[in-house]
């Protein structure tokens, strides 16, 4: 019998190398066996802003934008940030570590704010605004659907 020209282990290690290296797409070829991995690069919103238009801008439909935000009870400069992907949800790089953020503390872009992992990789999710984080959403280790909401951050500067 034939050992194969590659393994699983050597399999997840490539996965991370993808990972790791940034890579979109990758193809190797050993002794007949071929693999190619690729991630879907495609443009997927990582948050979600809502806006209020300014004070004298024409309202929309029959109530404006900014009385919308107000009777939600949403502040004008709150931002959410949504799940990219299905997954499950981890605040802390690993289970006896503090959690990367808490609500009410202070948060700058590209801070991380708590880690995705789907079909064993793990997918950093990053801050995309300066902020304080009003509401974390989730619990630890629970799963997360695509564009669930995961954090509220009121947006300073």
């Amino acid at each position: 019998m034939n050992k194969p020209a590659i393994n699983y282990d050597e399999i997840l290690k490539l996965i991370a190398l993808l990972e790791e290296k940034k890579l979109s797409h990758f193809e190797l070829e050993v002794d007949g066996f071929k693999i190619r991995m690729s991630k879907n690069t495609s443009s997927v919103p990582t948050s979600e802003t809502r806006s209020v238009p300014p004070a004298n801008a024409a309202p929309s439909g029959s109530v404006p934008e900014a009385a919308e935000a107000v009777s939600q009870g949403l502040e004008p400069n709150l931002h959410f940030v949504t799940s990219p992907m299905v997954g499950t949800f981890y605040r802390a790089p690993n289970p006896t570590s503090p959690p990367f953020v808490e609500a009410g503390e202070p948060v700058k872009k590209k801070q991380m704010l708590c880690i995705i992992e789907a079909m064993k990789l793990m997918n950093e999710i990053e801050c995309d605004v300066d902020g304080v984080v009003k509401e974390i959403f989730v619990e630890n280790a629970k799963p997360v659907e695509f564009g669930q909401k995961l954090f509220s951050i009121l947006k300073t500067g």
